[in-house]
């Protein structure tokens, strides 16, 4: 038998991560056309996309068949909730720190990326791990930056950028949770 190891692990419920990231990518592109209009609403909307995503990580992390990572999977989904409430509690909050509170999130995920790409060494494009990483540390990084110049066209240029990027990773993520089926498997 094949031992087939991945960090996130897989699951049954792939496709609600697939959906999250297929969200966070229209939420993008309305954002890149809308900047104005939607500096507030997206501080707002990405709490609320905070706040599910890291509802159904929690999920995840304490079914019955928990995936490996499971560990990742409960500290991510804790953090963005509590960056989510954070967000959705005040408009005023959230408008002077959303950048912070993305870069945080970003350069979380991009050292589980990393920690994934190194669990998965020897696996077909393990290496697509690595460089995803990278760019969510890049993003994290950059997003930290332009939290002092605080100039909002800038921020919300990022913002539709990092929302359509993260949409793309999760559903890449989503694809790479997705339980093996095979011949002596229900």
């Amino acid at each position: 038998m094949k031992k087939i190891v991945n960090f996130w692990g897989r699951s049954k419920a792939w496709w609600v991560v697939l959906l999250v990231g297929i969200l966070m990518v229209i939420a993008g592109f309305a954002y890149w056309f809308f900047p104005v209009q939607g500096y507030a609403v997206a501080s707002v909307l990405f709490g609320w996309m905070l706040v599910a995503a890291g509802v159904v990580q929690v999920c995840v992390s304490a079914g019955v068949n928990r995936p490996r990572g499971w560990g990742w999977w409960l500290a991510g989904g804790v953090i963005d909730m509590f960056i989510g409430f954070m967000l959705v509690r005040s408009v005023v909050l959230a408008e002077a720190v959303f950048p912070y509170f993305i870069a945080f999130v970003f350069i979380f995920w991009g050292v589980g990326a990393l920690v994934g790409a190194v669990n998965s060494r020897g696996q077909r494009y393990w290496w697509l791990h690595i460089v995803n990483g990278i760019l969510l540390l890049l993003i994290g990084f950059i997003f930290l930056e332009e939290g002092y110049v605080s100039n909002t066209v800038n921020v919300a240029f990022l913002t539709s950028l990092a929302f359509i990027y993260w949409g793309f990773s999760l559903a890449f993520l989503a694809y790479d949770m997705k339980p093996a089926v095979s011949a002596g498997q229900e």
